[in-house]
C-alpha cells in the first residue's frame, strides 16, 4: 500500500491525557544526560520561578509521539512503520513543562510529498494542558521508504 496523499490537511484530535510526574522528568533527564538541578530538585526549580520540577525541552517528544501514533496506526494512512526513517524534529515552547501538568496533543498533517516510491510526511503536534493552555508545538518529518528502498 502506498502513502495516502489525502493525509495532508488531516487532523487527529487530542486523545489520551499524559500526566507529567516528577519521576518521569527525572528519568528522562537522566536518559538524555540533562544536568540542570531544576530537573531533579524541586527547590532548585522553585528558585527559578517554577511550581515544580522542570522537564528538559525535548521531553515534549513523549506527548508528541503519542499523537503521532494515531497517524501511524490509521489504516487509511498507508504507513508501514517498519519502513519509517525519522528525518527531522523541532520544538517551539510556549512555556516550560513541569511536574503536575496534564497534557494532550492534537496532531496535524501539514505535508505529504512523494519521494521516489516513498513519501516525506510532515506533522505538527499542538501540545496543551487539559484546560487548553498552549505548552509546546512540535514539528516532525518522517520518510516512509518505498518497497525496495
Amino acid at each position: 500500500m502506498s502513502i495516502n496523499p489525502d493525509l495532508q490537511g488531516r487532523s487527529y484530535p487530542a486523545a489520551e491525557v499524559y500526566d507529567v510526574g516528577r519521576e518521569k522528568i527525572r528519568e528522562f533527564a537522566k536518559a538524555v544526560k540533562a544536568s540542570n538541578p531544576a530537573h531533579f530538585d524541586v527547590e532548585a526549580a522553585k528558585a527559578l520561578g517554577h511550581s515544580d520540577l522542570v522537564a528538559p525541552p525535548t521531553f515534549a517528544i513523549i506527548v508528541a509521539q503519542r499523537a503521532d501514533a494515531q497517524l501511524v496506526q490509521d489504516p487509511e494512512s498507508g504507513i508501514d512503520f517498519s519502513r519509517v526513517v525519522h528525518a527531522d524534529q523541532r520544538f517551539t515552547h510556549h512555556r516550560a513543562i513541569v511536574a503536575g501538568d496534564r497534557l494532550v496533543a492534537e496532531l496535524h498533517v501539514d505535508g505529504v510529498r512523494a519521494m521516489g516510491g516513498g513519501a516525506m510526511i510532515t506533522t505538527r503536534s499542538e501540545i496543551s494542558t487539559e484546560a487548553g493552555e498552549k505548552v509546546a508545538t512540535t514539528t516532525s518529518s518522517i520518510l516512509v521508504r518505498g518497497v525496495g528502498q
